[in-house]
């Protein structure tokens, strides 16, 4: 296999510090719009002769898809923000390669009825376009990070094994990180945080369907495992939603996540003042006016989480609820992934968040290399069979859990 990785930051970092530790690829091109960054990820890896570093604006499709040819890749891992998923994901299939991502394309809310009704939902663009990819033969495994993915695979691994009528799946994310030295500092990408937390929220029913609600609805605590405790967790637009219903059936399917009440204060700040926009306001320059999206500000003035790891503190989970029956008895459990930042910082030089995110494309990568898994078509973590997956996954040396509720 040879891999054009776009995408130099946190998670990009992380996944080349992963992938070198690992046999199956051929090769893997690390590009980024910063060459610098991409020439910085490469050098840490001591010599390794597989990665070569490039540059490409991931906007640019026609750049993306001559940079695959160019390098004889078979394979696109997306490791930029939700804005580039489009442009990759076109230039993927131009090319004729595997395209992975590990966010889906972006939505936009009900124009009327924002907080009840779905608008454009998350991966509606992708999917629309799943007809051509099946048809040409060619793969794009969507949402294949740790929420979405792993979280995903851990859904259909209880459908297949633990369930035989399932009646929520919830995805539940925690964590007791602190960071040394900050009040606010994300864990993760600004941009993306932002954009998840103060969309509509999305939950489904069987039966209804998809529908929204107000963001940081239904709280609820949650007891996480491996000592963080209980975190309070609220409604957040996320993938799984989206994804879960398509290939497993449940009659409801939520996402909910820790945010701890300062940090959804920040966010509900940053929403009243505009901040949370993307389209550009005009500003005064050295130069003159200077076109810039809020956002984008926000983020410029925030450290960047890759940067954090040395400051942070704790651990972080990932992990989805099922709740059904089982012989006709009544079950519940938890499946989870814990991430230790001290571990991930001594083994990886890479933060807890960051690294969880990256470790799932790289084992899906290496799935869809050996042909462990297959396909075509637009398709989600859960299409795929759940055991090759954890059995990798805990190879890699980041086992995963479950607990009986």
């Amino acid at each position: 296999m040879r891999v054009l990785l776009v995408g130099a930051g946190g998670v990009g970092g992380a996944i080349t510090r992963i992938a070198a530790r690992r046999p199956f690829f051929e090769a893997m091109v690390v590009a980024d719009y910063d060459r610098g960054r991409a020439e910085a990820a490469v050098a840490a890896l001591g010599g390794d002769a597989r990665f070569t570093a490039g540059q490409v604006d991931a906007g640019d499709e026609a750049a993306v898809a001559g940079l695959l040819a160019r390098h004889r890749c078979d394979a696109l891992l997306n490791a930029t923000d939700p804005r580039f998923v489009m442009p990759l994901f076109r230039a993927a299939r131009a090319a004729g390669a595997t395209y992975v991502d590990m966010a889906m394309s972006l939505s936009r809310p009900h124009a009327e009825r924002p907080y009840e009704e779905c608008g454009v939902k998350l991966g509606d663009e992708q999917f629309a376009q799943a007809a051509d990819w099946e048809k040409e033969g060619v793969l794009a495994l969507v949402g294949m990070g740790v929420e979405p993915g792993l979280s995903d695979v851990f859904a259909r691994y209880a459908a297949d094994e633990l369930f035989d009528e399932i009646e929520e799946i919830g995805v539940r994310d925690g964590a007791n990180l602190t960071v040394d030295g900050y009040r606010f500092a994300p864990s993760f990408s600004i941009w993306t945080t932002i954009e998840e937390c103060l969309n509509p929220p999305v939950v489904y029913e069987a039966g209804r369907g998809w529908f929204t609600t107000e963001p940081f609805s239904e709280p609820e605590v949650f007891d996480f495992p491996e000592g963080i405790g209980p975190v309070e967790c609220v409604n957040v637009e996320h993938e799984e939603v989206l994804l879960v219903p398509r290939w497993v059936d449940a009659r409801r399917v939520t996402f909910k996540y820790g945010l701890g009440g300062e940090f959804v204060e920040t966010l509900n700040t940053l929403h009243l003042l505009g901040l949370d926009r993307t389209d550009p306001v005009t500003v005064p320059g050295p130069d003159g006016p200077v076109a810039v999206s809020p956002r984008d500000v926000v983020a410029a003035c925030l450290p960047a989480p890759a940067t954090l790891g040395e400051r942070m503190r704790g651990k972080t989970c990932a992990g989805t609820w099922v709740r059904g029956l089982r012989d006709g008895k009544p079950r519940e459990v938890y499946l989870y992934h814990v991430v230790d930042n001290q571990w991930s910082m001594a083994e990886y030089g890479s933060q807890a968040v960051v690294w969880q995110t990256a470790v799932n494309p790289v084992v899906a990568l290496e799935l869809l290399a050996t042909g462990a898994w297959s396909g075509a078509g637009v398709l989600g973590p859960e299409a795929f069979p759940a055991h090759p997956f954890l059995d990798l996954l805990t190879a890699y040396g980041s086992p995963w859990g479950m607990r009986e509720q």
